[in-house]
């Protein structure tokens, strides 16, 4: 395996490096430029760190970063392409660091993957030093998988709502001292708008149908940027993503 070489897209997780995966990569990426100040010159661990390029950007200003991730495919690609970023496999519900071993931990977009998401948060509260932060971001059940009992993503095994995001942190001992949401900017809205009230589900009816994708929707999503993005307060049962900012009490 060579530094470049792409990790397999199945759905599962996004990668960097595909234009009509842009979005979606976009998307998770600018939860990570939102939190690096707060993992500057500390130590830190993701957990389930996917194709590693989050860990990678964390690796620009945190202390020190460990990974861990459950896919063996996932943890060779992060160790051919990122060598500098230290990665375990190991499950997330057992993870294979000491008790109050680093000052943040990051979970982003993985939480709803999670069979036992309460043994999880109880993990991340076993490995944080005392006032450390745990920093998740998952998609928001009420507009990711509207009006279902279960998520539309066969991957995901249980979404979650602001509120019971709230809920499950506070239940596994933390503070949640912010809880955001990732919205559209202006650029997406217009984007939304030109391609019939929803720009996702251009993408998604276009993946689905296995025909090849029209020149000027992949112009599209090819060029966007995290800057497209808004992450705010308000509104947050209208986000696309939520960012929850919670505190080892």
């Amino acid at each position: 395996m060579t530094d470049d070489t792409t990790l397999a897209l199945t759905g599962e997780r996004t990668v960097p490096g595909i234009p009509e995966e842009n979005y979606w990569f976009r998307r998770h990426e600018v939860a990570y430029e939102f939190i690096l100040e707060r993992c500057r010159g500390r130590d830190v661990l993701e957990a389930g760190s996917g194709e590693g390029y989050g860990a990678n950007l964390l690796s620009t200003v945190a202390g020190s970063v460990t990974c861990v991730d459950y896919d063996e495919s996932a943890v060779a690609h992060t160790r051919a392409r990122y060598p500098h970023v230290r990665i375990e496999q190991g499950n997330l519900i057992d993870l294979p660091l000491p008790d109050a071993s680093v000052d943040v931990v990051v979970n982003f977009q993985v939480i709803e993957h999670l069979w036992d998401q309460d043994k999880f948060i109880a993990e991340c509260a076993r490995v944080l030093r005392p006032g450390g932060e745990l920093l998740i971001s998952t998609p928001n059940r009420i507009t990711f998988s509207p009006g279902r009992d279960t998520p539309l993503n066969p991957f995901h095994t249980r979404e979650l709502s602001g509120a019971e995001m709230t809920e499950l942190l506070v239940g596994g001992g933390f503070t949640v001292d912010r809880m955001l949401g990732v919205h559209h900017g202006p650029r997406l809205t217009q984007l939304d708008d030109k391609w019939g009230g929803s720009f996702i589900d251009a993408q998604i009816q276009r993946a689905l149908s296995g025909e090849p994708w029209p020149t000027d929707l992949t112009a599209d999503v090819a060029g966007i940027t995290t800057a497209d993005f808004s992450i705010l307060e308000p509104d947050i049962d209208a986000s696309l993503d939520l960012l929850a900012i919670a505190r080892r009490s």
